[in-house]
């Protein structure tokens, strides 16, 4: 689809693991990343998985060195260098991660993004680990972290306040040249920024060609909802199933007329691998109706289409779906004719 980085997993975390990552680097051009802790295990282990990147991460905030690697501030800035050193001598590239970088002191966080860099670094992270960002925030994050480091910035954006995708749009506008993303979201709590998301905001919104091949998302979604056992909500945006259906008799009439009326234009089903949908309901109007039924095969006369709509509409409210099959029936009793029936009465 035209990814640029797999970030494969963790190669010490277990010998499963482990192969998992060697395979995936072992059987694909793109660039394949591993984690890795400041710690030498993990870093060989990544190593000898075979990555062509390495993602090195350190705590930087005070609660997580406290209380997370248990460690100091100086000792962290130490670690940190020492890995990136032993990354850069093996040859492959290096990005560094100072975790929790919002809650980091603006100081200590210069200080850690100016030590990492002079070791060699190739990209610098900025990780919004618990998801505290907004868009103006990380904004000017980027340009701060601009200010300490040559290397390229990179950002990673956590959904808490569902501000995930936009945070990391904001973040490519200030300045940065690569996002972490995952696929419909799934990450730690509520989630990563959503690759779909983020990728059709930048193409379709802001204009930035990120050279995915965007009509593969929705079957892209499908997949890695079946593999992951994670439920895609139906109003997910770009590759929910409701992402281009329509239901409310005005929508569906402005949309069956021009679909710019009421969808973005900027972006199609058709961008995205989906398909427009009308959705008969509660709130179904004639327009979308007389297209059902003539999508069904009938040819309903102004009257009937009326009729029908009054039973789709009463039918929706009791919360029942509005099938095909309910809709012939409607259809039937209404005395809608089918293309190429005629009918006579008997007097």
């Amino acid at each position: 689809m035209g990814t640029h980085v797999i970030e494969a997993g963790f190669p010490v975390n277990s010998d499963a693991e482990f192969e998992t990552v060697r395979d995936i680097a072992d059987s694909t051009k793109t660039t394949v990343a591993g984690l890795a802790r400041v710690v030498d295990e993990d870093i060989e282990a990544a190593l000898d998985a075979g990555v062509d990147m390495v993602h090195v991460f350190a705590s930087t905030s005070d609660v997580q060195i406290a209380d997370s690697m248990h460690s100091t501030r100086e000792a962290v800035k130490r670690r940190s260098v020492e890995a990136v050193e032993r990354v850069t001598e093996a040859g492959v590239e290096c990005l560094f991660s100072p975790m929790d970088a919002p809650r980091t002191d603006p100081a200590y966080l210069a200080e850690v993004v100016e030590a990492t860099s002079a070791a060699g670094i190739d990209w610098l992270n900025i990780p919004d680990t618990v998801g505290v960002c907004t868009p103006e925030r990380m904004s000017a994050l980027v340009e701060f972290v601009a200010e300490h480091t040559d290397a390229r910035i990179d950002v990673h954006c956590h959904d808490d306040f569902g501000l995930a995708a936009a945070n990391a749009v904001a973040g490519v506008r200030a300045g940065a040249s690569q996002v972490q993303v995952a696929v419909n979201g799934i990450g730690e709590r509520a989630g990563n920024a959503a690759f779909e998301e983020v990728v059709m905001a930048a193409e379709s919104l802001h204009g930035i060609d990120t050279g995915v091949d965007t009509t593969q998302l929705v079957e892209l979604s499908a997949l890695v909802e079946e593999r992951s056992q994670v439920h895609v909500p139906r109003n997910k945006p770009v590759v929910g199933t409701n992402a281009f259906s329509h239901e409310s008799g005005i929508h569906a009439a402005g949309v069956i007329e021009n679909a710019e009326t009421f969808e973005p234009g900027v972006m199609t089903p058709e961008m995205v691998g989906a398909e427009r949908a009308f959705v008969l309901g509660k709130h179904t109007g004639t327009h979308s109706v007389r297209k059902h039924l003539e999508d069904a095969g009938f040819e309903p006369t102004e009257p009937q289409v009326r009729e029908v709509t009054t039973r789709v509409k009463s039918h929706g409210s009791t919360g029942e779906r509005v099938t095909v099959s309910v809709l012939k029936r409607f259809a039937r009793e209404a005395g809608v004719t089918r293309t190429g029936e005629s009918r006579v009465e008997a007097r």
